[in-house]
């Protein structure tokens, strides 16, 4: 059920479309962005012709846009996990999942499915084959055992040699994990969201730091074919020009630098008279979006620079969608994305079949000409297509998040939603505690608190009572959010406001899902009730 193979295509003659591409190893740039709504893309319905980003907008006019792209669990570390190791979040080896899972019973996906050395990655399979690979920007998806322990506090003062000491011990632990993780380089690095990386003072957006490294690293790759995996830390919160581009340039996560890096960029001040001159309404998106394509066209001047544009491919995407993150509704997993090489690939502009993000590895793995496969992988590469050969098709599309899981094949989707026993028991006093450390977070960090009832119903997403920050803006907007099965006709239904799944003559329908979810859940770590009991 999961797809279809080549029809009527030989593996000869994809390998040898392949090597038409390319003339040799292509080096391969994946950028993914944090929180970046469609309204923040030229290209979509939403945010057409609204905002200015030169270099973005170059590369998909030139590139392919995945106009069914989605991601299987929408929220940053199961995101990021699969789009490095091709494989599902529930697959994470590390204790942060696998501890609740024996408690438990059943995997519950949120901001614990990290890669940990036995999980394999794609970074892992490029230096095997001989590339370079690179990491910068933001982690919240390698492992690092400790950092919790040594972390400074919010009121830490960063200028204390303490302090310091503390930050540096944290880069060295995380330069560890990411070379266990297959990556040669990882400088620059934020171990977190900019709120939770330590000193209140020093949580703030800092692109040109970021972007410094990657130019560095493209300066070390020679003669080798290179793999640089570069996250941004925007546009996700915190938001406004205070902690982003009006910030210190010199605040990082090591501390405070001597120098504000420069990372090839045009200067913070110009960003919000670029936004003007351009005829548009500023505001923190806008101009967080202007500095993203500012690092974009640095990495692009460097490689032409250094002779490596015309071999490079370039993957731009947003780790989820926004408008129910947390949730497997289409509007957290149906995201954006395209690809680009010099060139153009033969597929022309768009692809309208499903990709998901665990397709990613094995895609620019094939691109690569490299057979391996992270192991195990669940993605389907999707390389075929971008030069033209038709014939592979991805029948469902599959969602996990917390205590739901869902399905899409064509226009229906189906969600359900199991909590635990543990979760349905949980005492009055445990829901209060989880409730008001939840809540000293968010006063920490002076963002509202949105609920102080502690039997308030969990979220789909995570045991604390109204949702974490992250989930509960979407529980308000789907009527049928608490209900165990959900069956929508999204050519009907975008929004997934009509639940069909009680209506008699969906019947066969809601069956064919379910069992389609059932084989999924078959392949996977864990229980789901009513789905799958080992």
């Amino acid at each position: 059920m999961r797809k279809r193979g080549f029809k009527y295509i030989s593996v000869l003659l994809i390998c040898m479309s392949l090597q038409a591409i390319f003339a040799e190893k292509p080096n391969v740039i994946f950028f993914i962005t944090d929180d970046q709504p469609k309204e923040l893309f030229n290209f979509t319905k939403e945010g057409r012709d609204q905002n200015l980003c030169p270099n973005i907008d170059k590369l998909w006019k030139e590139g392919v846009i995945l106009e069914q792209h989605h991601v299987s669990s929408p929220v940053c570390t199961p995101s990021r996990f699969s789009c490095l190791t091709g494989a599902y979040a529930s697959r994470s080896k590390c204790s942060w999942l696998t501890g609740p899972l024996k408690e438990e019973g059943q995997t519950a996906v949120q901001w614990n499915s990290f890669i940990v050395p036995e999980n394999d990655t794609v970074a892992k399979v490029f230096r095997k084959n001989g590339y370079r690979t690179g990491a910068v920007g933001k982690n919240h998806v390698v492992f690092c055992e400790g950092i919790e322990k040594i972390k400074p506090k919010h009121n830490d003062d960063p200028r204390d040699p303490e302090v310091v000491a503390k930050l540096k011990k944290i880069t060295d632990m995380l330069k560890v994990e990411y070379d266990k993780a297959g990556f040669d380089f990882a400088e620059n690095i934020y171990h977190n969201n900019p709120y939770y990386i330590g000193p209140l003072e020093l949580a703030v957006h800092n692109q040109e730091w970021v972007t410094e490294a990657a130019l560095d690293f493209i300066d070390g790759a020679d003669e080798d074919p290179f793999f640089l995996y570069f996250a941004t830390t925007l546009p996700h919160s915190p938001e406004g020009k205070d902690r982003s581009w009006g910030a210190d340039g010199r605040y990082t996560p090591e501390g405070i630098v001597e120098k504000e890096p420069v990372g090839g960029h045009p200067s913070r001040d110009s960003l919000e008279k670029r936004i003007a001159d351009a005829g548009l309404k500023g505001g923190s998106k806008r101009e967080a979006l202007l500095w993203i394509d500012d690092a974009l066209g640095a990495l692009l001047k460097k490689c032409e620079q250094e002779n490596k544009l015309e071999n490079t491919i370039i993957v731009f995407l947003s780790d989820h969608e926004m408008g129910a993150k947390g949730t497997v509704y289409q509007g957290g997993a149906h995201t954006t994305a395209f690809i680009w090489k010099h060139g153009g690939f033969k597929a022309g502009s768009r692809i309208s079949s499903f990709t998901s993000n665990v397709d990613f590895a094995p895609t620019i793995l094939d691109l690569a000409e490299i057979s391996e496969r992270p192991s195990p992988c669940d993605g389907i590469s999707f390389a075929p297509e971008l030069s033209g050969i038709k014939g592979l098709e991805r029948d469902a599309l599959y969602f996990e998040i917390g205590y739901a899981r869902g399905v899409r094949i064509g226009d229906y989707k189906y969600v359900t939603l199991r909590y635990s026993e543990k979760a349905q028991n949980m005492p009055r006093a445990e829901r209060q505690k989880r409730l008001d450390d939840f809540n000293l977070v968010m006063r920490n960090q002076g963002k509202e608190v949105h609920n102080e009832d502690p039997m308030t119903p969990f979220s789909h997403m995570i045991l604390i009572p109204g949702g974490s920050n992250a989930d509960y803006g979407a529980i308000k907007n789907y009527p049928a959010y608490y209900e165990s099965d959900q069956l929508y006709y999204l050519a009907d239904d975008p929004n997934e406001q009509v639940n069909l799944a009680d209506r008699p003559e969906y019947k066969s329908v809601l069956l064919r899902m379910q069992k389609a979810l059932t084989e999924e859940l078959e392949r996977l770590p864990g229980n789901y009730p009513g789905f799958v009991k080992r």
